[in-house]
């Protein structure tokens, strides 16, 4: 498993005060605040507040004392250790966890293993196997188990054939 997750991406400096405002990539934006360190660009920094605002939030820094050391930020991942991390609730996981499952049918078949997975509402996977590779949403319907100790994305092949665009 990583040691790292990526939390966030600094969108934009917010103010003058080196308040810089980021996209989420957390279930919601409250969950930052349990963050009391994060890393950007391998430097790490003391969250000193956390203000959320729907998916995205406005993080306050150690070291960002003004606009011009924010801008330095921006298009940034915003990581943090795993270890400071809360913890997860059953039956859930971290999307980078699920990087390098292999994704099968219900009926066994292998379709390749996740080499990229794009936050949104609905999660972008991208698979590569065979000489081939496929984006897929998750979609209601397509993806029916993700079992991340076996490293396995079962997929509902009909409905995955559906919405799935190969290259």
């Amino acid at each position: 498993m990583e040691k790292t997750l990526t939390i966030a991406t600094v969108l934009k400096p917010q103010g003058i005060r080196g308040e810089i405002k980021v996209k989420t990539l957390t279930d919601s934006a409250e969950d930052l605040c349990n963050f009391a360190r994060v890393f950007i660009d391998g430097a790490e920094y003391k969250v000193l507040a956390v203000r959320p605002a729907g998916d995205c939030a406005y993080l306050t820094l150690r070291g960002i004392a003004d606009r011009n050391a924010a801008e330095l930020l921006r298009g940034k991942e915003v990581v943090a250790l795993r270890e400071d991390a809360p913890e997860l609730p059953e039956d859930t996981f971290y999307l980078v966890d699920v990087l390098g499952c292999e994704v099968v049918t219900e009926k066994g078949k292998s379709m390749g293993t996740i080499i990229d997975i794009t936050p949104a509402k609905t999660d972008i996977y991208v698979v590569e196997g065979n000489g081939k590779r496929v984006t897929f949403v998750a979609a209601e319907g397509v993806i029916e188990d993700i079992d991340v100790q076996a490293k396995r994305v079962t997929v509902n092949k009909k409905r995955f054939d559906e919405v799935a665009l190969y290259d």
